[in-house]
């Protein structure tokens, strides 16, 4: 990762006393930071690695996996690049991780890839939720949605199957140059203004 070159800094102490000027200042800022977001994404996937939670692969692994089936499936980029990320919480947010991988993608990507995977823990837990007293079917509370089969299959045929450390999976520098065109702009964020 590069060093931000843009040296200025603003010198107001709240927001409410900032100029135009200032602004300019921190959109020279702002467009580094987002220039760089697929490298800290791909770095934050690396950190995955070694993480095995009891599982029989790790983390990262297991995030590879999906994202290789689903590529090996025909999905497109952007889909792909959701399985890719559909775990990348799982350190931060332990208990809503779905949420964090749904908000990083949410500015990048379609409706209906980001509902699927900020409902994926749900769905996923067609496979296991009985084994913890908790309600396989809990996703039917959304049948119905447009995005319910959508979000089934993603769990079903790529997310449920990606535990396998005999499987062959596409390594981590395959994905990175569909990561860096799907986040190379958002389709929808109130802070494209900055750009």
């Amino acid at each position: 990762m590069s060093v931000n070159t843009t040296p200025e800094r603003v010198v107001f102490t709240a927001l409410k006393d900032s100029t135009a000027e200032d602004w300019k200042i921190l959109c020279a800022h702002y467009k580094h930071l987002v220039k760089e977001l697929p490298d800290r994404i791909l770095d934050h996937l690396n950190l995955l690695n070694g993480d095995f939670g009891g599982f029989p692969v790790d983390r990262l692994q297991h995030s590879l996996q999906t994202a290789t089936l689903a590529h090996q499936a025909g999905e497109d980029e952007e889909y792909v690049v959701c399985a890719l990320l559909h775990d990348i919480g799982d350190t931060l947010g332990s208990y809503n991780h779905a949420d964090i991988a749904a908000a990083i993608l949410k500015p990048f990507v379609s409706e209906k890839n980001h509902w699927m995977i900020q409902h994926h823990g749900i769905f996923q837990g067609y496979y296991f939720f009985h084994h913890l007293g908790l309600d396989r079917n809990m996703r039917e509370q959304f049948r119905g949605h447009p995005c319910f089969e959508r979000t089934a299959t993603f769990c079903g045929k790529y997310d449920n199957p990606a535990f396998d450390p005999a499987m062959e999976t596409m390594p981590l520098k395959e994905f990175s140059p569909m990561v860096r065109r799907v986040f190379a702009s958002p389709r929808q964020s109130i802070y494209s203004a900055m750009l």
